[in-house]
């Protein structure tokens, strides 16, 4: 297999020497795109990012992992960061079915020979990525061990704002509306309509500001809120997921106890469940754990590199 080079913008990464991009499609035909970073030689991080996310907010994170010798390959999943999207309107996050990302998950999957990487393979998955990641995970993706951040297994809204959610998506569907931006939502980037002060991302100033400096460079990689038809696809993946059972493989979720992106609770009940599997909880921490303060990244990244080691060393 013969993969095709895409645009990677190197001076935003913050990453190691030699990241390239590559195009992919899948087999319902959307065109997708993975950034690699190679020099690790202990394996291979499969790295799933989150909602609005593009591949190069996660350079910093590739140089963490290969300076730990481990490879990096992470996802620009459809509709959003350079991949294709599905609205004449890029700055709306939509799909129309939530198991459209299984399809892109599968198109990496397909690509990873060709990029001839080392074994074994982690997964490192953070919120929507989280989801997707399990959905994969139970279907079989097949990595040694898993780390989550913020992992979006359920939504973190209030009685009142969950069933106006459910009810409005719902309704929407085989609508003009499922395609419109969900209430509440903006079509500008988050790091671009907050400020620093109280975000609900990081701690880490620096971090921030970088987040910021990478989608006012290159406007394409920007993405606000996501359509009606996302939220309701997006409910309806979490509710089936919560009674799946869990899969059978080692496990690390990080939880800021400050998060207020996703729903705490169904963290907590599905980590519960995993006998092999451990939640740490960040003390103070937002939802981007992997990007907090720098005691903070050191703490996961270590953890991720020993998990993978330990359950190479266990199979």
């Amino acid at each position: 297999m013969s993969l095709t080079p895409a645009p990677f913008h190197a001076d935003i990464a913050n990453g190691p020497d030699g990241g390239c991009a590559y195009w992919l499609t899948t087999s319902d035909d959307i065109r997708i795109r993975i950034g690699v970073w190679g020099g690790g030689d202990k394996g291979t991080v499969l790295l799933f990012p989150g909602r609005t996310e593009f591949v190069e907010k996660y350079g910093a994170a590739a140089k963490s992992f290969q300076d730990r010798g481990f490879s990096t390959v992470a996802i620009d999943w459809r509709g959003q960061g350079l991949a294709d999207r599905a609205l004449d309107n890029r700055l709306i996050g939509h799909v129309d079915k939530f198991n459209e990302y299984q399809h892109d998950v599968a198109a990496v999957l397909k690509a990873l020979p060709a990029l001839n990487l080392p074994e074994p393979m982690g997964l490192f998955a953070h919120s929507m990525g989280g989801c997707i990641g399990l959905r994969a995970l139970i279907e079989g993706l097949p990595v040694n061990a898993a780390v989550f951040t913020g992992p979006m297994w359920d939504i973190a809204l209030d009685p009142l704002r969950r069933g106006a959610g459910w009810a409005l998506s719902s309704l929407s569907r085989n609508t003009r509306f499922e395609r419109v931006l969900a209430i509440g939502t903006s079509e500008v980037s988050y790091v671009l309509s907050q400020p620093f002060q109280d975000n609900m991302l990081t701690r880490d100033k620096a971090a921030f500001e970088a987040m910021r400096q990478q989608i006012t460079t290159y406007p394409e990689l920007a993405l606000g809120g996501p359509s009606f038809a996302w939220i309701n696809e997006a409910f309806k993946e979490c509710h089936a997921l919560s009674s799946m059972p869990t899969p059978n493989l080692r496990a690390i979720t990080f939880l800021g106890t400050n998060e207020r992106i996703v729903d705490t609770d169904a963290i907590h009940d599905r980590m519960a469940r995993w006998h092999n599997g451990e939640l740490r909880l960040i003390e103070g921490g937002e939802h981007e754990v992997a990007m907090d303060l720098p005691d903070v990244q050191a703490e996961v990244f270590d953890a991720a590199v020993e998990l993978y080691s330990t359950a190479l060393a266990d199979a």
